[in-house]
C-alpha cells in the first residue's frame, strides 16, 4: 500500500505555509506603504471632480443620486427599541448666537462632539451588548499633521485646534493611546457648513466635503485589510458622520479594497477608480441633531440615524448584540398598552364608605375628555381681600395690621398697595403667598412662592449683609397671616385647620409706579430712561457686592418712586428668582433674559446688565413677536450682530449707546462689570445735577 510520507507531507505543507505567509507579507506591505503615501484629501478630491458632476449630471433624470444608508422603517424600529435607553450628554454643543470667536466655537464643538459619541456608544454598549463589561471603547480626536489621536481637552491645551479633522471612536489599546487606523470604528468629522444640506431633503454635501468623507473611508478600509484584528461582521463598510453645530448626518462607503489596485506611483488615481467602479457609496439626508441650547435631539431622526450609523459599527467589531433591536422594540407594544392604562379614565363616583370607586373604562384613548360628574367636592373658602380689608401679620411675636388701598398686577400675580393700621399716611407693597393648606400646588402657587417666600429670604439677606442702597427695596415685614376665629395650632411651627392658617405675606417700601405702566402712558421718556439705567445698575451694584445677581430684570419689576421725595428715582424690585449659588436659576424670559441664561439656565457677570439693555430698548417702542428659545435666541444674534440695539438706544442717549456696546462685549464672559465709570457716565448726562441724592453703589 502506498502511501504519503509524512515527513514529506509535512514538508510540503510548510513549504506551501511559507510561500503563503511571504505573499501575505509582501501584500500587507504594500498596502502600508500605499496607505502612507494616501494623505492629501484635497489632492484626492480633484480626482474625483468629473465623477461627482457626470453622477449628478445623470441623476436629473435617473432619480437620487445616491441611495440612503437607512429605510425609514428600519430607523423607526431602532427608535422603538431605544425607547427605554438613556443618553445622558454632559457637554453642550455651542451655539453660533453666543460664540465668541469662531476658535471659541469650534473648540468648544470638538469637546461637544467627542461628548455626544462617548455618550453614544456608552449607551449602546451597555443597553445592547453588556451592563457587566466595561465599555471597551475611546473617543478622540484626529490631528491631521500626524494622523495621531488626542483626547479633545489635551489637542486644545497643546494648541492643535487648527489641525484637528475629525472625531473618532477607537477601540482602547493602551499599547497605543494616539490609536491605529484599523482600530477605528467611526469618524465624525466637524464642518461648519453642514446644515445648509438641511433646507432641500435631496440636496447632496458638496464636493469637498463628500471627497474628504470618502478619503477617510478608504483609508479605513485599507487599514483593515491589513489588520490583525479579528472583524465579526464584513470589514468592508465604514460609517462617516457629517456634523455642525446644530446638524448632522451620515455616509456609507462599501465595497471589496481587494480590487483596488495597490499602484504606489499612482495611489490618488487609483483609488479615484476604484470609488468609481467598485464602491457603493449611500448618504442620509441632513438634519437637525442638536437644538440651539445645545442638548441632542436624541428622538428625532437627526440623532437617530447617527445613533445607528454607530450602532452599526460597533457590530462589525463585536457580531450581533446579546439584546437584538427586535428584542427591545418588540416591548414597545407593552410601553404603550402601559400608557394608555395610565391614562385610561373610568367613572368616579363615592362609594358607601366615602372612598373613590374606580371602573374600568371599556375606551382607552391616549386623550380622553372627562365628563363632570355629579359628585362634587367643596373648595376650600378663597382668600378674598378687597380695597379697605384689613390683613393682620404675626412676625416674631408682633402684630402688624395692613388696610388694603389697591390692588395691581405684575402681569401674572397679584400684590397689593397698603398702609399700616398705626401709620395710614405710609403705603407698602404686600404680598400674599399662597395657602400651605394646598396639597398640589399649581403653576401660579410655585410663582407665588418664588414672589413671598424666595423674595423674602434674599431680601432678609441683603439686610443681614448690610446692603443700604435707596434703589434696592427695603422688608418693611414678614410673616404668616393672623386668620379670623380662634386658632388652634398646636404649636408656634404648626397651624390649625383653617385654610388661610401659616400663609405667608411680605411687605416691603417704597412704592411706585411700574415701569410697564410709564411705558403704557407714554410717560417713560429719554430723562426716565437714562435715570432707570442708572438707578438699576446702583442697585445691582450694591447686591453684586454681596453676590447677589437679580436674574428677572423686566418693567413690571422696576418702579418709579415719586410720593415723598424730591426727587424722583427708579428701584429694581421683584427679588424672588435672585441667584446666590451656581445651583439656583434665574427666570427664563424670552424677550427680557440674557443669551447666556436662555441657553445655559445660568447668569454670567453681564446678564443683568444685558437684560437691563433689553428692557431699555423695548420700553422705546419696539417689542417683536418671540414664542420659543431658539426665535428669541435667533433675535439676539439678528439685533447684536447688526447693532440694532445700539442704533435704537443711540436715538434716546449717546451714552446708552455706549453703555449697550460695553455690554455686548461682556456678554458670555467672566469679566464683571466697570459700576463705578457707567455709573459716573450716566449721571454726567442727567438733566439735572442733584448732588448726593444720586448714589453711585450700594
Amino acid at each position: 500500500m502506498e502511501g504519503k510520507s509524512p515527513d514529506l507531507e509535512s514538508i510540503g505543507s510548510g513549504t506551501t505555509t511559507k510561500r503563503s505567509s511571504v505573499s501575505s507579507g509582501s501584500r500587507s506591505r504594500t498596502r502600508r506603504d500605499f496607505l502612507s503615501r494616501f494623505t492629501d484629501s484635497a489632492h484626492f478630491t480633484e480626482k474625483l471632480e468629473d465623477w461627482f458632476a457626470s453622477t449628478l449630471e445623470n441623476s436629473a433624470s435617473e432619480g437620487p443620486v445616491f441611495d440612503v444608508p437607512f429605510e425609514l422603517v428600519e430607523l423607526q424600529k431602532f427608535d422603538y427599541a431605544l425607547e427605554g435607553i438613556s443618553f445622558q450628554q454632559l457637554t453642550r454643543m455651542p451655539s453660533p448666537v453666543y460664540a465668541s470667536s469662531s476658535n471659541a466655537l469650534e473648540a468648544k464643538a470638538y469637546l461637544a462632539i467627542e461628548d455626544f459619541l462617548h455618550a453614544t456608544v456608552k449607551s449602546l454598549w451597555e443597553a445592547f451588548w453588556s451592563q457587566e463589561e466595561p465599555v471597551p471603547f475611546s473617543v478622540g480626536c484626529l490631528y491631521n499633521q500626524n494622523l495621531k489621536f488626542y483626547q479633545a481637552e489635551r489637542a486644545l491645551a497643546l494648541g492643535k485646534l487648527e489641525g484637528l479633522s475629525a472625531t473618532g471612536i477607537l477601540l482602547k489599546n493602551p499599547r497605543h493611546p494616539h490609536g491605529k487606523w484599523d482600530h477605528i470604528l467611526e469618524l465624525a468629522l466637524l464642518r461648519s457648513d453642514i446644515g445648509s444640506f438641511a433646507q432641500d431633503s435631496d440636496r447632496l454635501p458638496s464636493l469637498p466635503v463628500l471627497g474628504e468623507a470618502l478619503f477617510y473611508a478608504v483609508r479605513i478600509l485599507i487599514a483593515r485589510s491589513v489588520s490583525r484584528l479579528d472583524f465579526s461582521q464584513s470589514s468592508n463598510c465604514v460609517f462617516i458622520l457629517l456634523v455642525d453645530s446644530q446638524y448632522g448626518g451620515v455616509v456609507k462607503v462599501e465595497g471589496d479594497v481587494n480590487k483596488l489596485d495597490f499602484d504606489l506611483n499612482n495611489v490618488y488615481e487609483c483609488v479615484a477608480d476604484w470609488i468609481k467602479k467598485h464602491s457603493k457609496i449611500a448618504v442620509s439626508p441632513v438634519d437637525r441633531i442638536w437644538n440651539k441650547l445645545g442638548n441632542a435631539n436624541w428622538g428625532d431622526i437627526g440623532a437617530l440615524q447617527v445613533v445607528f450609523a454607530t450602532y452599526h459599527s460597533i457590530m462589525q467589531y463585536f457580531g450581533a448584540p446579546r439584546h437584538s433591536i427586535e428584542d427591545l422594540a418588540a416591548d414597545h407594544s407593552s410601553r404603550l398598552h402601559s400608557r394608555r392604562q395610565e391614562r385610561q379614565l373610568g367613572d368616579t363616583s363615592l362609594s358607601e364608605n366615602g372612598m373613590f370607586r374606580f371602573q374600568q373604562s371599556t375606551m382607552s384613548p391616549e386623550i380622553v375628555e372627562v365628563q363632570e360628574e355629579s359628585t362634587k367636592i367643596e373648595p376650600e373658602p378663597s382668600m378674598k381681600l378687597e380695597v379697605g380689608s384689613v390683613l393682620w401679620l404675626e412676625e416674631s411675636n408682633y402684630q402688624k395690621g395692613y388696610q388694603i388701598n389697591e390692588i395691581l398686577t405684575n402681569g401674572t400675580l397679584p400684590y397689593h398697595i397698603a398702609s399700616p393700621v398705626d401709620d395710614a399716611g405710609k403705603s407698602v407693597f404686600l404680598y400674599v403667598g399662597s395657602p400651605p393648606s394646598q396639597l398640589e400646588p399649581a403653576w401660579e402657587d410655585m410663582n407665588l412662592w418664588y414672589q413671598v417666600q424666595r423674595q423674602t429670604k434674599i431680601l432678609s439677606i441683603m439686610k443681614q449683609r448690610g446692603l443700604s442702597s435707596k434703589y434696592l427695596p427695603q422688608l418693611h415685614g414678614s410673616g404668616r397671616i393672623i386668620h379670623p376665629g380662634q386658632c388652634q395650632k398646636p404649636s408656634s411651627g404648626g397651624r390649625c385647620d383653617h385654610p388661610w392658617c401659616g400663609t405667608p405675606i411680605l411687605v416691603t417700601t417704597p412704592v411706585g409706579e411700574t415701569v410697564a405702566d410709564l411705558v403704557n402712558e407714554g410717560r417713560f421718556g429719554p430723562e426716565e430712561a437714562i435715570r432707570c439705567c442708572h438707578d438699576c445698575l446702583s442697585a445691582l451694584s450694591s447686591s453684586s457686592s454681596a453676590g447677589i445677581r437679580h436674574g428677572d430684570i423686566r418693567p413690571e419689576n422696576v418702579v418709579y418712586v415719586t410720593s415723598g421725595v424730591r426727587h424722583p428715582y427708579f428701584v429694581l424690585i421683584g427679588w424672588g428668582h435672585a441667584v446666590l449659588e451656581d445651583r439656583d436659576r434665574p427666570a427664563m424670559n424670552l424677550h427680557f433674559s440674557s443669551t447666556y441664561a436662555l441657553q445655559e439656565g445660568k447668569l454670567c457677570a453681564a446678564s443683568d446688565a444685558e437684560s437691563l439693555i433689553y428692557m431699555l430698548y423695548f420700553c422705546s417702542g419696539d417689542f417683536p413677536e418671540l414664542d420659543s428659545v431658539e426665535g428669541a435666541l435667533q433675535w439676539r444674534e439678528t439685533s447684536w450682530s447688526k447693532r440694532l440695539i445700539q442704533q435704537k438706544l443711540g436715538d434716546i442717549s449717546t451714552v446708552l449707546k455706549a453703555f449697550s456696546d460695553y455690554v455686548d462685549s461682556l456678554c458670555g464672559t467672566p469679566y464683571p462689570l466697570d459700576y463705578d465709570i457707567w455709573l459716573r457716565r450716566l449721571k454726567r448726562n442727567l438733566s439735572e445735577d442733584h448732588g448726593k441724592e444720586i448714589e453711585s453703589s450700594g
